[in-house]
């Protein structure tokens, strides 16, 4: 995401966030999302006085945006499953949604899916499996394809899964393994993330604002600062050379 922020936006001063210690969010009740991504997303707006937060997550969008808008005085922008442009993407009507326990079984998704997807076949999968692959392909080790592939084996023995011709990647991990996942799910299948669509509504939320970088940008962890080093060099390639502990 921060890759489609930069090229459409790169005069834009970033703080990069990863909530360590919270991880993972989608094993955790909505009340826990909701207190925690409210509390801390406060917490560094207070820190950093960003003009605008975008709040990377799948599930913690799906659960704690309202609030959070509700509590901060600033532009919220949230992650959501992208269902809408999948909708008018399929050709057989059959649409996969690949996400955390907690995003796939949101009302925030049933809404999307009876404003957006009428008409259409959406199967829903939890796929936890996706989420150590991908963050292991980001410190730059090896992807088991047998792990992907057991990942989304229930995705694929659901009924009508023949027909599937595109699948929305509701995870911020997910995008990471867009090569393994056309492997284990086919290549003429079209995967679909919300990345581009998000970057464009910043762009639009902070048109004829003046950006000035003061310090080169850099990247926080809520966890040991020592775990989050293994990141460096991907995060090195979007200009976060600078990491910090919160």
């Amino acid at each position: 995401m921060l890759g489609e922020l930069r090229q459409v936006l790169p005069e834009a001063p970033v703080v990069f966030a990863a909530d360590q210690a919270g991880l993972p969010y989608g094993t955790k009740s909505e009340a826990e999302v909701a207190a925690r991504v409210c509390g801390l997303l406060g917490r560094m707006a207070e820190r950093y006085r960003p003009r605008l937060i975008c709040i990377a997550c799948n599930t913690a969008s799906t659960i704690a945006l309202g609030m959070v808008r509700d509590v901060l005085e600033i532009s919220v922008v949230g992650t959501v499953p992208a269902i809408k442009p999948a909708a008018a993407l399929t050709k057989s009507g059959t649409i996969g949604l690949l996400g955390t326990e907690a995003t796939i079984r949101q009302t925030y998704v049933d809404n999307l899916e009876r404003d957006f997807a009428g008409g259409k076949i959406l199967l829903r999968h939890a796929a936890p499996g996706l989420v150590d692959p991908a963050e292991a392909k980001m410190r730059g080790h090896a992807v088991n394809q047998a792990d992907i592939e057991a990942a989304v084996a229930g995705l694929l023995a659901k009924p009508g899964a023949e027909n599937l011709d595109t699948v929305v990647l509701a995870c911020t991990h997910f995008p990471l393994l867009r090569e393994e996942l056309a492997l284990a799910i086919g290549k003429n299948v079209q995967f679909i993330d919300g990345a581009e669509g998000i970057a464009r509504r910043i762009v639009s939320l902070t048109q004829g604002q003046q950006f000035e970088r003061a310090q080169p940008d850099f990247a926080v962890t809520t966890g040991p600062l020592e775990n989050f080093t293994s990141l460096a060099p991907a995060l090195a390639k979007y200009g976060l050379e600078d990491l910090r502990a919160f």
